[in-house]
This record gives C-alpha cells, structure tokens and sequence, in this order.
C-alpha cells in the first residue's frame, strides 16, 4: 500500500476536502471526459447526493461544482477570479471551459439536491451530465468523494482503483504491525521509509520542494488567520476569535502571569485561525481533510515555535511521519466524515500530528505509534455534526482540541518505550466498526447532534 505524502496533504480551498475540493475535482475530470467524446456537448447539468444534498450548501459544494464545471481548479483557486467568474455564470447562463464552451448551465436550475437516500458506492455523490442541443442527456458520469479530496468515478470504486496502482515501493507497509516490523528490519525511522517510497516515484527535488511548499501554505493560513478579524460567512454571524486570542497571548509574554496551561491557548489558536481562513473558504491545505486541516499545522508551529531546539529542518520529517500515518488509517479505515464521523477527520488529524510530534522529538518508531495510537483512541465515537452544514460550529474548536490531544498523546508515548495494549492497529479497525454502527444523522448530514440541537438562523 503506497498512499504520497502530497496526497495527504493537498493544497486546496475551504470549507470541506469531500464536499468542496472533491466536487470541483470531480467537475474537472468530468470536462475532461467530455473532451474526449467523439460529438457535441451543448449543455452540463450535476445532481448533488447524500451528505453533498444535506450540507451541500454550507459547505459550497454547489459552488465548487459550479466553478469546476468552468475549468477552475482547487490548487489554483483565486478568490477574486472565483466570484467574479460566478457572477458572469448567473448573470449569462453558461460556462466556458477551455475547449468546450459556452455550455448551457444555468445555477438555478441545473445544480440539483437530491435528498433521497445516498448513492450505493458512499455517502457522497454527484451524477455530472452532458446534454445535446435539445437538452437530452448524451453523456453522464457518477463520481464518489471519499474524503480528503479524493475522487473516484463509480466504475472506478467498484474495480478497487481506491488502491495504489503504481510500481512497488522499497518499503511497502498496509498496517502499522507491518510498519514496525519493517522499521526493525531496515534500522530506518518512519519518516525515512516513507521518504525512499517517495523517491521511487518522484525526485528528490520535487520531493523536497513539494514539502516546503506544504509547510509554507500552511504556515501562511495560520499568519492569515492570527491577522484577520470579521464575521465568517454562513449566517451563524461566528466572529473570528483566534486574532483576538493571539493578540492577548502576545500582550501577556514577559508578565510572568502567565499559568502553565495557557500553551494550550497558543496551540488552540495556532488551528483556529486554520479553521476560521476555511470556513472562509480560503487555501488551507487538507491534512487529512478540510475540516481537520488546523490540527496538524497547529502542532508544526508549536514544535518550532514554543520546544528548545526545535529548527525548520524537521518538518519534512514531520510531514512523512504524519502521511505515513494518515495513509494507513485511509486505507484500513477512513478519513471522511460523511463516513465515520469527526472520528476520521480530527481524530486522524491528531494521531498523524501526534506521530509527526514525537518523531522530531526523537521518539522511536515504536513510540510513534504509540502516541498515533494514543490521540486516535481518545477520539473514537467523536460524531461529525455541524451546525447549519457549515464547517464552523464545532469544527473550528474541535481542531484546536484536536492539536492539544495530539501534543499530550506524543508526550505521553514519550514517556513509554513504546510498549502498550492498544495497537494503532486495533484503534483504526476500531475506527471503522465504530464508523460503519453510527447513525447517518451523525456523519456529515446536519441531521443531529448539534446540528438540530443549536439554534441556526
């Protein structure tokens, strides 16, 4: 099993991974199969499904579509371009993909919510049609957004292609048994067999570049989010918090007043200004997902910013770390939430910052999993609710959780040597039967919990 560090980790837009960076993925490719067809595309037309229907909204999916379907893309998104783009679309009735266009599209009428029972293959779907000249359907492709920004066509999720299907790598591991046991074998760290399975597909500079690029994004959202004030879009009227925290914390330096545990308030506001710049709809970067994507960068500048000795030098092994981690538990569980609840997204966000914590602190690869082990456990049967659909309330929160869980679960392996009762192992199956019991009202529809329980107009 071979999942790349950048698959993990992919530079996108806000709010959700599966409900807006999917979506416009799946927009892209579905132009691409339109170019492809030997006759006329007149038209386009998406009908949304499942958790896409019932938070679709509060999470732009349709405006994700909308902008895929015009050629725009998730890792180049600019938000000028966007809304100006979206303005012509509704005021002309049609997009113009390179290639393609014009084609009918009118957002009104020609992006439908469906909100009947899901799709068979997952919990988020989206047909994408293809009309003629009369307006008849000649062409359509259903997709599946499995999380994190993947995408799979359903032909492609019945034949497996969710599974890598490239040339094998020196050191392949589906489980973290296997990954110790290889560790042990080779004499190498996580981070250093994840980085040789890496150069068996790409260079070293690429490699190295794409990791500096990672830390740069998400280091520059968490600075945007520090500087920002406002009020987030959705009509909850939640005001940004984590500029205001930032700002006491850095008047509260040098008073010696200061109690111990206000280091969580840094880590706290370090992810709350990720989460406030996504659940704006800015570049975050999915770690493993959208709605989790503070826990890690949160957990990164910590370690530079508040641990002796800490230098820049190790984020590339904490990025490896973290995406070893985050791609064994997508493949033997999951990291959507529309499948597992927030238990796949935070929590697998915590156990891959509380993995990369404990590697650039010198912790063995036996502690690593440990403390893996350690923040995924204390977040199993965490249901994924959010008020209004929107990636807000208790999401952004819940991050800032999710990066003081993850510090204390790398501290504690720490302390060990790495022996203990729960493997990483059981926690992810654990993860998956937990996930595949809960409620539907519980992942990703706004059906419960918070959702019906906090008032949202």
């Amino acid at each position: 099993m071979f999942l790349s560090v950048f698959d993990m980790f992919k530079v996108g837009v806000g709010p959700s991974s599966s409900h807006t960076i999917g979506p416009m993925v799946a927009a892209g490719r579905f132009l691409e199969h339109l170019r492809a067809l030997p006759f006329q595309i007149s038209g386009v037309r998406a009908s949304l499904h499942g958790s896409l229907a019932f938070t679709g909204i509060g999470h732009a999916t349709d405006r994700a579509v909308i902008l895929g379907l015009s050629g725009m893309s998730a890792d180049t998104y600019d938000a000028d371009k966007a809304e100006a783009e979206l303005a012509r679309i509704a005021a002309e009735r049609n997009v113009l993909p390179d290639g393609l266009g014009p084609l009918r599209f009118d957002p009104k009428t020609d992006v439908e919510f469906d909100y009947g029972p899901a799709l068979p293959g997952h919990a988020n779907g989206l047909i994408l049609r293809g009309l003629d000249a009369q307006g008849d359907v000649v062409s359509e492709v259903t997709y599946y957004s499995i999380g994190g920004g993947f995408v799979l066509t359903a032909q492609e999720l019945a034949e497996g292609q969710d599974t890598d299907q490239g040339p094998a790598v020196p050191h392949p591991f589906s489980s973290a048994d296997d990954m110790l046991a290889m560790a042990r074998k080779t004499g190498l760290s996580i981070a250093d067999m994840k980085r040789a399975n890496e150069l068996s597909r790409i260079s070293r500079s690429d490699l190295d570049q794409g990791l500096t690029r990672i830390w740069e994004v998400m280091n520059t959202c968490i600075d945007r989010g520090l500087a920002t004030n406002g009020e987030l879009p959705g009509g909850l009227k939640v005001k940004r918090r984590a500029k205001g925290i930032h700002d006491a914390l850095l008047g509260e330096r040098g008073m010696n007043q200061s109690a111990p545990h206000t280091i969580n308030d840094w880590m706290s506001t370090y992810a709350m200004a990720v989460n406030e710049e996504n659940a704006a709809g800015g570049q975050v970067v999915t770690a493993p997902t959208n709605g989790a994507a503070g826990v890690v960068p949160a957990t990164i500048r910590y370690f530079l910013d508040h641990v002796p000795g800490a230098t820049p030098s190790k984020v590339p092994d904490f990025l490896l770390t973290a995406a070893a981690i985050g791609g064994l538990i997508k493949f033997n569980a999951s990291i959507s939430g529309a499948e597992c609840g927030c238990q796949a997204e935070v929590g697998s966000a915590a156990a891959m910052a509380a993995a990369g914590l404990c590697a650039v602190l010198g912790g063995t690869p036996e502690q690593i999993e440990n403390a893996a082990e350690i923040a995924l456990e204390h977040h199993l049967g965490m249901t994924c609710d959010p008020v209004k659909g929107l990636v807000q309330v208790p999401c952004i929160e819940r991050n800032g959780l999710g990066a003081i869980k993850a510090v204390s679960a790398a501290s504690l392996a720490l302390r060990g040597d790495g022996t203990h009762l729960v493997s990483l192992d059981v926690a992810v199956e654990t993860m998956r039967q937990t996930g595949e019991d809960m409620s539907n009202k519980y992942k990703e529809t706004a059906l419960g919990g918070l959702a019906v329980n906090v008032p949202n107009c």
